[in-house]
């Protein structure tokens, strides 16, 4: 079940309810209590579980294919009837607190909420997903009721299945399980247009100086879901790609960061990154160094390698990285669950479910002269959002980067 509703479209006072909801959705309904629910899906031998994103939310099971009608009749007992029972309320109230402080552990989730806060300052999507402490303590069950009124809705929702699935039989049980969804309802459209996610060039250091590593990431503003860039981006960021210093490529990687990333040891890794929004994107570079010596290098390989596309771009590498891209797109659909997350995901923002060979013609169009010209709009002098967590004094500052964006030698 994929429902177009995530951190984005709450209001300042009740960020976080999309997440609370989450750890809310298997304490009980008013059919079933939380022991049942366990207890049902243990005896199909099946796995329900939730998550939530910024803009969508996925309460997905795991059965075999006899237990299907079972398991959509409880996704959608969970999606329309949750009691969000007060007591249950105030015991998760401790369980998120403390996954805060979990997170607040990984400097990647902590780099990539501050690249957010501090790019889409000022705008729903610039807000974390746990929200803010405050409200994890203050949400009370009227607050998530209503936020189920409102986003929980039949044309904001999508079921998706995979496997050993009929879709005519899943159609029918949709409809029985389903049928109780309100119809009405905030359109996501309406939504962002009323508050679009505005970029803005900006950076935020949270400066340890006892920290062992530094990590930072550098982001332009992207493409959203439905622009045409959102594919020579997709192929940019395979061109860039990634690199860790345990996987043993070395300067072999095809890479264009790699071998100074391998010089003397300057990174641990790195890689390219590109995510969609409704309505725009964010597209960059991620890292972890040393701090202090070597960050400066790191930095200048990372920018030349980025601004660089602007000028041009080797034909072979091009080449490689659209096979790259290929090949990632078909193995993150390696089996039942990848498949259905890629069906869901393409309904809510496309519409449709894009067909391998359509998505593979439009990667094969790109070519060195697309990649310059989208690199020129993208990349080519343009404001950047950083976020850095660790001992900074190393790092370059802002204006250091801006002035990279479109000098070709330095």
């Amino acid at each position: 079940m994929w429902i177009d509703a995530g951190s984005r479209y709450e209001t300042a006072a009740d960020n976080g309810a999309a997440h609370f909801l989450e750890h809310m959705a298997f304490k009980g309904t008013t059919g079933r209590d939380a022991r049942s629910l366990e207890t049902e899906v243990e005896d199909m031998g099946g796995h329900l579980n939730a998550y939530t994103s910024r803009e969508q939310t996925c309460y997905y099971a795991r059965v075999f294919s006899k237990d299907v009608p079972a398991a959509l009749d409880i996704l959608g007992d969970i999606l329309q009837r949750s009691v969000l029972d007060p007591a249950a309320v105030e015991r998760e109230r401790d369980v998120i607190l403390r996954e805060m402080q979990e997170v607040e552990g990984v400097p990647e989730e902590v780099v990539f909420d501050h690249l957010h806060a501090t790019a889409f300052q000022r705008t729903p999507l610039g807000r974390t997903i746990l929200g803010p402490a405050a409200n994890v303590r203050s949400l009370t069950r009227d607050d998530l009721a209503r936020y189920v009124r409102t986003h929980y809705t039949a044309p904001r929702m999508v079921v998706a299945a995979a496997g050993g699935v009929d879709h005519a039989a899943l159609v029918g049980l949709a409809k029985k399980a389903l049928g109780g969804l309100p119809s009405d309802g905030p359109s996501t459209a309406g939504m962002v247009s009323a508050a679009p996610a505005h970029f803005t060039g900006s950076e935020v250091r949270v400066r340890d100086p006892d920290a062992d590593k530094l990590h930072f990431a550098i982001a332009f503003k992207g493409a959203a879901w439905t622009d045409p860039d959102s594919v020579p981006l997709m192929v940019i960021q395979a061109l860039l790609g990634s690199w860790d210093k345990g996987a043993g490529a070395g300067a072999a990687s095809s890479s264009p960061i790699a071998p100074v990333a391998t010089l003397n040891g300057v990174a641990d890794s790195f890689m390219a990154f590109n995510t969609n929004y409704h309505d725009t994107g964010l597209f960059g570079m991620y890292a972890v160094a040393d701090p202090g010596a070597g960050v400066d290098d790191l930095a200048w390989a990372m920018m030349k390698a980025v601004s660089g596309l602007a000028y041009g771009v080797d034909p072979a590498a091009v080449t490689r990285a659209k096979t790259a891209l290929k090949a990632s797109l078909l193995f993150a659909q390696d089996g039942p669950a990848g498949v259905a997350e890629d069906i869901g995901r393409q309904l809510l923002v496309y519409g449709r479910r894009i067909p391998k060979a359509e998505l593979f013609a439009r990667i094969d169009a790109v070519t060195p002269a697309v990649i310059q010209s989208v690199a020129g709009r993208y990349i080519f002098d343009q404001d950047h959002a950083l976020a850095a967590v660790g001992d900074t004094s190393g790092l370059p500052d802002y204006t250091w980067f801006r002035r990279r964006t479109y000098m070709l030698r330095y």
